[in-house]
């Protein structure tokens, strides 16, 4: 059993580095390639609400879930809002085209989406910060909890 709980780790540890790296790209394209401005921009012309405000959540959103998830830290709620922001890009962006990504289909966001969803469920794994940080977090909550 205790090898198998190894390799279900190491298979969470890759698709939390695949996932976050994905999302540390497309956030950094975002904010350095395309610049915030551009990419409000093309979410108002393809009918996102309040493009100023969704172009700086996707870009700073991937962003911190992608370093989260490679990390391994609070990577079920990295992971949550990534989930969204991928639920976002379906409804308003690629989910008119169909599924084929060659044609702008909904594809790419559906896969990161599951991907973060699955991480979510399933957290960082032993090989990653979250067993080591949380508990320290919560340590810490609880003694102040304590002391007011």
């Amino acid at each position: 059993m205790e090898a198998r709980g190894r390799l279900a780790d190491a298979g969470v540890l890759l698709a939390r580095l695949g996932t976050g790296v994905i999302l540390l790209a497309y956030g950094w394209q975002k904010l350095a390639e395309w610049g915030l401005d551009a990419t409000a921009q093309a979410m108002g012309g393809g009918g996102v609400p309040l493009p100023q405000v969704s172009a700086h959540v996707a870009a700073f959103g991937e962003l911190a879930a992608g370093a989260a998830l490679i990390a391994g830290v609070l990577v079920r709620a990295a992971a949550v809002g990534a989930a969204l922001v991928m639920v976002g890009a379906i409804v308003f962006v690629n989910g008119a085209s169909g599924i084929y990504a060659d044609a702008g289909g909904y594809a790419f966001p559906l896969a990161v989406g599951v991907a973060c969803l699955l991480l979510a469920v399933t957290g960082s794994g032993r090989y990653g910060l979250d067993p080591y940080v949380l508990p320290l977090v919560l340590r810490r909550r609880e003694t102040h909890r304590a002391a007011a």
